[in-house]
């Protein structure tokens, strides 16, 4: 197991190396930057921001100061937000893991439950039913699902805010606070909820299926098991084997998979700053926070290794 995990980083670091070095080139080969597109600044302020920021320096000199730089945890400076990118990153980023976090477990565990049921009851009324939602939801797309809820929820029946994390001008501290936040998020994470389950049921059900049809699952029931231990104690944890490489993209997408969901509903998060930073064209922003995804993507691969190896002992990891 050691020496997997030596070859394994050593294999990260030489990804992450390479990944960072396209990054930083894409952006830095994008025609403009933020001092360069800024009109309120004159010719004379732009060349000398430029010089002072280091904009004028070939690529590659650039981007041996901004890995050595990002090595020591500076991740350079945010020009349209006049902050430290790893500063913005502390704001913004929890209220994102926050709202991701609570979507992908109510999106885990209604996937399995229905995934289970329908495969079980394959073909059935339910099943029908199921699949129709399924395909429907999946069909539509994120930013309409938004507004139609924001409509319904927020504008006609008023039982739910329209967007933030909390009131405006709202000085609630406590169990008051959360209250706000829970009230807020209520809507985005029913979204984001919506979009993950679809894909996740179908695989699940799929998986169960064909888990169901094994001749242990009906040794287990010649023993006298009731359908209920069957099923979610025997066949389930099975059928949840092949599901754990999907953790693997399931990091990534705590941070960066609610970017539309978090502009709709004016979720304060990390999602939102990045979309936002596009148009300013803050570059350092834009590739940090690419580079995080990028590392989040390689660990989560690590880990979903990790965890099918503590699932199954007979997986060998050389």
């Amino acid at each position: 197991m050691s020496t997997y995990l030596v070859k394994r980083l050593t294999y990260i670091l030489v990804i992450l190396l390479a990944a960072s070095f396209l990054i930083f080139s894409l952006y830095a080969l994008t025609p403009g930057d933020y001092v360069s597109s800024n009109i309120k600044l004159s010719p004379e302020r732009k060349a000398e921001l430029r010089e002072l920021y280091g904009l004028d320096k070939p690529m590659l000199d650039r981007y041996v100061i901004w890995i050595k730089n990002a090595l020591q945890g500076d991740f350079g400076y945010s020009l349209a937000q006049q902050k430290p990118v790893l500063t913005l990153f502390n704001e913004y980023i929890w209220n994102s893991f926050l709202l991701a976090a609570v979507s992908t477990f109510l999106t885990w565990l209604i996937a399995v439950v229905i995934g289970v049921i329908s495969a079980y009851k394959q073909y059935s009324w339910f099943d029908t039913v199921v699949m129709l939602i399924i395909f429907a939801a999946m069909s539509i797309p994120s930013f309409f699902i938004g507004l139609y809820l924001i409509k319904m929820f927020a504008v006609d029946l008023k039982w739910l805010p329209p967007g933030g994390m909390t009131t405006t001008g709202s000085n609630a501290t406590g169990l008051a606070y959360a209250k706000e936040v829970i009230q807020h998020m209520a809507l985005p994470v029913v979204v984001m909820t919506l979009l993950g389950i679809g894909s996740l049921t179908r695989y699940i059900r799929s998986n169960m299926i064909d888990v169901i049809k094994q001749d242990y699952i009906r040794t287990a029931r010649a023993k006298g098991l009731t359908e209920r231990k069957v099923l979610f104690t025997h066949a389930l944890r099975n059928a949840l084997l092949p599901a754990i490489t999907l953790v693997g993209f399931e990091l990534p997408g705590l941070f960066g998979g609610s970017l539309i969901i978090e502009k709709i509903f004016n979720w304060p998060g990390i999602g939102q700053l990045y979309m936002s930073s596009f148009s300013l064209r803050d570059y350092p922003l834009l590739m940090s926070f690419t580079v995080f995804i990028a590392i989040l993507t390689v660990l989560g691969t690590l880990l979903s290794d990790l965890l099918y190896r503590l699932a199954d002992p007979r997986v060998k990891l050389d």
